[in-house]
């Protein structure tokens, strides 16, 4: 799996998606003006940005491992603090926030509890973590259909169904072990349509995340069966995918 890869793939494959999701993850994280924020596994920046509309760009802070995605969030968000790192080692002091915020990244983290801890540290007394992650468990992620079609091709392909915090209050007890109090649970949900089939699949052969990174090691034929088998499961026309994501705020 892999996300070094430039960030014009990652915004045609999950960014879009990013996008619309983070206007609902700040609401629940209640950052207000004069706050500054915290964006963990940042991307190429869709939740920075939805920071920066509300905070401004001095307000906001952001990391991620990938150097990509790190030089295009800088290039996007000029203004806005961009560094390389880990969610389980932060460049920060503690109590340098108030609030730290997840979009997408918890169930990516080689620890997520210690990740999660990590946020709280960094976050000020009384300050908020907040973290949303696709419902993968439960088939209602944004690449549902395609899952769903892999499995149907091969019964032991490694979906995204058991990683951290894709079930139903997985990521509250994730919260929970991670010291944060007064945890809360939330459901988002976000709707996007693709004009066409075509427009739909051409970014799983980018090489983006567990799902490109699956097409990838097929060969030519299994990627064309694979490509078949999901247009055989959608409709013709234009695609309208809703997509559910867990959502958890807790309080240092």
């Amino acid at each position: 799996m892999s996300f070094d890869v430039a960030a014009d793939a990652y915004d045609r494959f999950m960014g879009s998606w990013s996008r619309l999701l983070a206007p609902q993850l700040v609401d629940l994280a209640g950052v207000q003006p004069g706050h500054r924020a915290l964006d963990v596994g940042c991307g190429p920046g869709a939740l920075t940005g939805e920071l920066v509309d509300r905070l401004g760009s001095a307000a906001v802070t952001a990391v991620d491992p990938s150097a990509p995605f790190v030089a295009a969030a800088r290039a996007r968000l000029p203004g806005v603090d961009v560094r390389q790192a880990s969610a389980e080692a932060l460049p920060f002091e503690e109590r340098t926030f108030d609030a730290a915020l997840a979009q997408l990244v918890v169930h990516f983290m080689v620890d997520p509890a210690a990740g999660l801890a990590e946020m709280a540290r960094v976050t000020r007394p009384d300050g908020v973590v907040a973290a949303s992650v696709w419902d993968f468990a439960g088939g209602h992620g944004p690449l549902g259909p395609f899952w769903e079609a892999a499995r149907s091709l091969d019964a032991d392909v490694e979906d995204e169904s058991r990683l951290a915090g894709t079930r139903e209050g997985h990521l509250a007890e994730l919260f929970g072990a991670a010291g944060l109090r007064a945890v809360e649970q939330a459901t988002l949900s976000v709707s996007r349509e693709h004009s066409s089939f075509e427009e739909w699949w051409a970014p799983f052969t980018r090489g983006v995340g567990p799902a490109g990174s699956y097409v990838s090691r097929l060969d030519a034929q299994r990627q064309v069966e694979l490509r078949e088998r999901c247009r055989s499961m959608l409709p013709p026309g234009a695609i309208t995918v809703t997509a559910r994501a867990w959502a958890a705020r807790g309080v240092v």
